[in-house]
């Protein structure tokens, strides 16, 4: 028995290292039981048992696109949307602070960063870059283990009908370097429950330790695991559902600590319980893709899929079946999130998947262009009803996809043709050079996927120069770190210990209410109360709590109430400073404020010694919050115009703003035209000339629910929640039969505002780049700045207008072209650069663009006429042979060129050279050889033996060349022309 256990502990140690590739005949049903079940009704099996036995809220899917979490590029697990609530930081006021029992079916991706799958899809029959996980959750010890384990028992083995003696299940055996003991409750859990003792066995922290990062959150872990072999033979076990206990914290040091409060975090990937229940050994044999690789067949060609893996699977068949079904369900879902294929973190993954699901499909299946786009719908109709943004958006999703299916085919076929030029110049047993395939990938020119550069190479035979294709690596990330903005200094935070701890005394939530205490002067400024409040606690800069604090120590204050505006929402936090009751003449500056879990914590250096208890009162600075409020309310008529000029469903993707600028990134289908711009910046100016009154009110978030034009972000809202409402009173505009919300800007908002838009002044959009393929980054700048960005257009337009002028005129010397030449180049320089409206910049840069091509094209008549003339005077003095060595006054090299090849072309068989002295010393050569001369004798040989001993240097090929140099005797260097050029022919 202790042999055949080992054995078992082996396999199932393998099994839970990596999913194990799901190999064999996959069409082939696992056994008679249990009967088949529908996906769909999978789904809702596992949500319905949760809500109705269970007594479990269910909450949507969160979008793969992670809210406020910049260690993700996507969403990858079905609780990354409650970090906050295992983190301690979420809103106390928000609905996600409610949650106690939840459910839900999560769209998760696991493509580039920590967790990928994308290298294994297709390889074999089980992974995937898009899956559903089906989850449960209880919060702060709203049941913990045995109802955990009991719940999922009681799923798997009497609603699903799955055989009890087909599941194993592991439990954490302790580790005892980090202190940890063996999760004997879990087991013992598992054995009251009726699972066979020889079923039950124990991992280390690898296999039964979770942690969410390297800090943060963990604890051990419970999996249940199904044995495929179904009692024949030995046991072949896959894993189900991950049950992870979080009581752990892990700090900076690596220490664990135990945390305030215990939560429950399941996980059970859909498309492998599917294909338990659907009696398949592959996930790609459900009917959550069988209508995909249905299509495929259909729409390509390529013989039935037949589910076969590694030498068996000839040509690769199957394995791009596997791929494109797998991906385009990947692309669907990302860019009905509003990710989009792009060229950097998210969006770069994105078109890594994209790019290999084109190539598979068009190389392998033998695919029509535009096929992947027609795949589009069939995702939708799988997966539509359940996530109802994919049918929402699957006109736009076909079109991304099918447009840059388009684009990549045409550097495929580029980039197919440069690596067999490349590889018909390599010996048996070279790599592939590392230079070449960096030029290929999309770190290059063609964007081809470095592991689509391996598959083609290793189609052929050839290893890729990996080692030095690393270094090229190393060497763009350093360059790429040398020119990247500097990262701003993380203010200071409370953690999850911290914040526990404060609500383990039951302090309050913060009260920042007072930050919306202030008022408009009849003369039209701003008057802000300042606040008195109470110190609760002092932090140091490590987040240890202290009772006071010495003279210049910086330091974290939490205070009862406060009125300053902590950074959230896009607005930058207020800054100001704060004094002591009774002490008024003593400042303690305070550089800003944040937000954790409802406390807001006030970073400040104390100039003298501060202590809990003290009475303070705060002041903002009144400029810098006037500049945040100014922003802001131009945040929302931006909002609003770009609704009203690009149509009402365009979405905001994300703002900041801060006193001297705002930016605000939009769903767009192609980069703004100038005349949309224009019309934008028109429609704010027209909310700003009416000076309208801006209305606020907190309501309760469930009267915000079906507003008609009601702008709203992917965010967790607090409850109430407050409304922002321009020229229209809030009542007014929740009202949905008034449909005010459709006719101005109504945002759910929690930041400061002007009380009237006629303070914004004005507002123009000086920047405006695509950020990815559907999103467009507009920046802009209010008041002041936009008048002088006004200024400074218009004073560039009308030099570019006298530049205009100019060239009517005409040049009649090549020096004065040159120089308008160079006016119009520096213009260009300026207005590339300047502060000014995007509309007018974009136009500028086409006049400016026609009129350097018209002023280049002006120098070169001028020039070709100058050559010409100075070519009839070298004709005269010289009398026909094989060669012309002479000065010529030329002004520029350009020139020099053209006499060159004239006189060449006068007078064929004769190889010419030409200096041209310039002034302090300097010379211009130029010069081509006869193509009757001798192989020996060629240009780019002959310029470098006369402007080498100059000092100079020269350039060119065997029959043409150029160079410069430095001498005060010319006659010298003309007899070393001669005499090279005699001693060659």
């Amino acid at each position: 028995m202790a042999v055949s256990m080992a054995a078992a502990a082996g396999r199932l140690r393998r099994a839970i290292r990596r999913s194990p590739l799901w190999k064999g005949p996959s069409r082939r049903p696992l056994s008679s039981e249990p009967p088949a079940a529908q996906a769909r009704a999978v789904r809702d099996a596992f949500l319905n048992f949760f809500r109705d036995r269970h007594g479990h809220r269910l909450v949507p899917s969160a979008s793969v696109r992670p809210r406020g979490d910049p260690s993700l590029l996507f969403v990858n697990a079905g609780m990354n949307q409650f970090k906050p609530i295992f983190l301690g930081t979420v809103n106390p006021r928000s609905e996600m602070a409610a949650f106690r029992r939840v459910a839900n079916s999560q769209k998760c991706v696991r493509a580039g960063g920590r967790h990928s799958d994308l290298e294994d899809v297709g390889r074999d029959l089980s992974h995937h870059t898009f899956f559903e996980m089906l989850g449960n959750w209880a919060f702060g010890g709203e049941y913990f283990k045995e109802e955990a384990c009991s719940m999922a028992w009681e799923l798997l083995t009497q609603v699903y009908g799955i055989p009890e003696d087909r599941l194993w299940v592991s439990y954490f055996g302790g580790d005892p370097k980090a202190g940890l003991d063996p999760d004997l409750e879990s087991r013992d859990i598992w054995l009251n429950l009726g699972v066979r003792d020889s079923h039950v066995l124990s991992f280390g922290p690898e296999e039964n330790f979770w942690e969410m990062g390297d800090t943060g959150p963990c604890g051990p872990c419970t999996e249940i695991h199904y044995d495929l072999a179904g009692r024949v033979g030995a046991p072949q076990l896959v894993e189900l559902w991950n049950l992870v206990f979080i009581q752990h914290n892990r700090e900076a040091d690596g220490s664990l600590q135990p945390l305030p409060q215990r939560h429950v975090d399941t996980g059970m990937g859909l498309e492998r319980l599917v294909a338990v229940l659907q009696g398949t050994r592959s996930t790609y044999d459900t009917d959550l893709f069988s209508p995909l690789l249905k299509a495929i067949h259909q729409g390509c060609g390529a013989p039935p899929y037949l589910g076969r893996v590694g030498a068996a699977d000839e040509g690769r068949t199957d394995m791009a079946y596997r791929v494109v079904a797998d991906h385009i369900r990947t692309l669907s879902v990302c860019i009905a999130d509003g990710v989009y294929p792009g060229m950097s973190g998210a969006p770069l993954v994105l078109r890594r998947i994209l790019r290999r699901a084109v190539r598979f499909s068009t190389e392998v299946l033998r695919a029509p262009p535009g096929f992947l786009g027609s795949l589009v719908p069939v995702v939708v109709e799988t997966l539509g009803d359940v996530y109802p943004e994919l049918q929402k958006n699957s006109a736009q999703i076909a079109h991304l996809v099918s447009e840059d299916e388009a684009a990549f085919l045409a550097s495929l076929q580029r980039g197919r043709r440069i690596i067999d030029r490349t590889l018909r110049r390599l010996g048996p047993s070279e790599l592939f050079p590392a230079e070449v395939a960096w030029s290929l990938s999309l770190a290059g020119n063609l964007g081809l996927p470095l592991d689509l550069l391996e598959l083609m190479l290793e189609e052929k035979g050839v290893q890729l120069d990996s080692a030095g294709l690393a270094r090229l690596a190393q060497e763009e990330a350093q360059h790429r770190s040398q020119q990247s903005e500097p990262v701003q200094k993380q203010g200071l935070q409370l953690n999850v210990h911290a914040l526990g701890e404060l609500q383990r005394q039951g302090v309050p939530p913060t009260d920042d209410s007072p930050k919306y205490n202030y008022s408009l002067r009849p003369s039209g400024s701003y008057e802000f109360s300042a606040c008195e409040a109470q110190v609760l606690q002092l932090y140091t800069e490590d987040g240890t709590a202290v009772a006071s604090v010495g003279k210049g120590q910086r330091c974290g204050l939490l205070l009862d109430k406060t009125n300053f505006y902590a950074e959230q929402g896009g607005q930058a936090s207020d800054r100001g400073y704060l004094v002591r009751v009774g002490q008024e003449d003593v400042l303690f500056p305070v550089a800003q404020a944040q937000v954790c879990g409802g406390f807001i914590l006030h970073e400040a250096v104390a100039p003298e010694g501060l202590k809990v208890g003290d009475q303070v009162q705060l002041h903002v600075d009144e400029a810098w919050r006037l500049g945040c409020m100014e922003k802001h309310t131009a945040t929302h008529l931006l909002s609003w115009a770009l609704r009203q000029t690009l149509g009402p469903h365009t979405e905001q993707r994300g703002s900041h703003l801060s006193p001297e600028r705002l930016r605000f990134d939009v769903a767009t289908q192609a980069p703004l035209t100038p005349e949309q711009l224009r019309e934008v910046e028109g429609t704010v100016q027209d909310a700003v000339g009416q000076d309208e009154p801006v209305y606020m009110e907190d309501v309760a978030l469930a009267r915000t629910a079906h507003v008609p034009g009601l702008r709203s972000l992917d965010e967790v809202y607090p409850d109430p929640v407050r409304v922002v409402s321009v020229g229209v009173p809030v009542a007014r505009a929740l009202d949905p039969a008034s449909q005010a919300a459709l006719r101005t800007s109504v945002e759910l908002c929690c930041g400061t505002h002007l009380l009237r838009t006629g303070a914004v002044g004005d507002l123009v959009i000086v920047g405006e780049r695509q950020l990815t393929k559907g999103t467009t980054r507009l920046l802009a700048v209010t008041g002041e700045q936009a008048q002088q960005a006004r200024e400074v257009g218009q004073s560039l337009a009308q030099e570019v207008e006298a530049a205009t002028e100019r060239l009517s005129r005409g040049s009649q010397d090549v020096a004065a072209a040159q120089r308008l030449s160079k006016d119009v180049g520096r213009l260009t320089d300026a207005v590339d650069t300047a502060v000014m409206p995007q509309w007018q910049r974009r136009e500028l840069q086409a006049t400016l663009k026609a009129l350097q091509r018209r002023a280049n094209t002006a120098i070169r008549k001028l020039e070709l006429g100058q050559a010409a003339q100075k070519t009839q005077e070298l004709l005269q003095r010289h009398s026909q042979g094989p060669l012309i060595v002479d000065t010529v006054a030329a002004e520029s090299l350009s020139v020099l060129v053209k006499v060159v090849r004239q006189l060449c072309e006068r007078a064929p068989g004769t190889s010419v050279l030409l200096l041209s002295p310039q002034p302090l010393g300097h010379v211009l050569c130029a010069c081509q050889v006869a193509q009757s001369a001798t192989p020996a004798f060629t240009a780019e040989a002959w310029a470098l033996a006369v402007c080498s001993p100059m000092g100079g240097k020269a350039w060119g090929s065997r029959v043409v060349a150029q160079g410069t140099g430095t001498t005060a005797d010319l006659g010298a260097a003309l007899s070393i022309a001669r005499a090279y050029a005699l001693d060659q022919l």
